[in-house]
């Protein structure tokens, strides 16, 4: 049971990374609140400023959609979220 749970929070985890990284949806579910706000706050702070919000956002999001793919993402109590079968 626990295996399809871990399922669920990776796949998850790196859709909200994929379609709503910028804002750090992707941190929100996991549990990671604090960097999560950050991220949505330089976003809509700096977004409008050349777009300058969404290249900082967004290369913070590809290097965590790149840790959740290959495993090395944890959650907020320091799991890491690992696709097992």
């Amino acid at each position: 049971m626990e295996g399809k749970e871990l399922n669920k929070v990776w796949l998850a985890a790196l859709l909200f990374c994929i379609f709503l990284g910028v804002f750090g949806a992707h941190r929100f579910y996991v549990g990671k609140t604090q960097t999560a706000v950050a991220m949505l706050l330089i976003t809509l702070l700096t977004g409008w400023i050349f777009g300058l919000g969404f290249y900082i956002t967004g290369i913070w999001a590809v290097i965590d959609l790149i840790m959740i793919a290959t495993a090395q993402f944890t959650d907020g109590n320091g799991k890491i979220l690992a696709w097992t079968v």
